[in-house]
């Protein structure tokens, strides 16, 4: 990796709605995250150590604004549903393609193994499944949006 690629990876992170990413390739391991928060983001940037005497890449900026009642009013309102969470950072998408029916829709019922969505990552594919049967209660983001990594996609009423 080299300082240019380095800075190149900070600024899409930071122009993305990402909050946590890993690169691990051999010539370093690189993990950036921030809160999620309307106003401001927490970020922590890990430079290989092989860049250690080079100026750093980007300021460590800490900000802490998070609404702890919305987290547990939310919380709250799942409680008793199983969340199907994304397995990897990436884009949302419904359906197997722009014409194409949804794969599921709220009110549907799921078996294990069935195909909830599609996360695309770097132009691959990725299926998700469902890990659980039973009724799909919510669809918790929206087509074509931004994914984390352990993000809730869909709530599932298990059965």
């Amino acid at each position: 990796m080299d300082l240019k690629y380095v800075k190149s990876l900070l600024k899409l992170f930071d122009e993305s709605t990402a909050t946590e990413i890993t690169i691990d390739e051999e010539g370093g391991k690189i993990k950036l995250s921030k809160k999620a928060d309307k106003s401001r983001v927490d970020q922590q940037y890990y430079v290989p150590q092989q860049y250690n005497s080079a100026p750093a890449a980007a300021p460590v900026q800490t900000v802490n604004n998070v609404n702890n009642e919305e987290t547990s009013s939310t919380k709250d309102e799942n409680a008793g549903l199983h969340e199907v969470t994304s397995p990897i950072v990436g884009t949302f998408y419904k359906t197997p393609s722009p014409d194409s029916d949804p794969f599921v829709k709220v009110g549907d019922r799921v078996e294990v193994g069935q195909t909830l969505c599609i996360v695309e990552a770097m132009k691959v594919m990725n299926e998700i499944e469902s890990d659980a049967s039973g009724i799909i209660e919510k669809i918790v983001v929206d087509n074509a949006q931004p994914v984390e990594y352990n993000q809730v996609l869909f709530l599932i009423k298990a059965e």
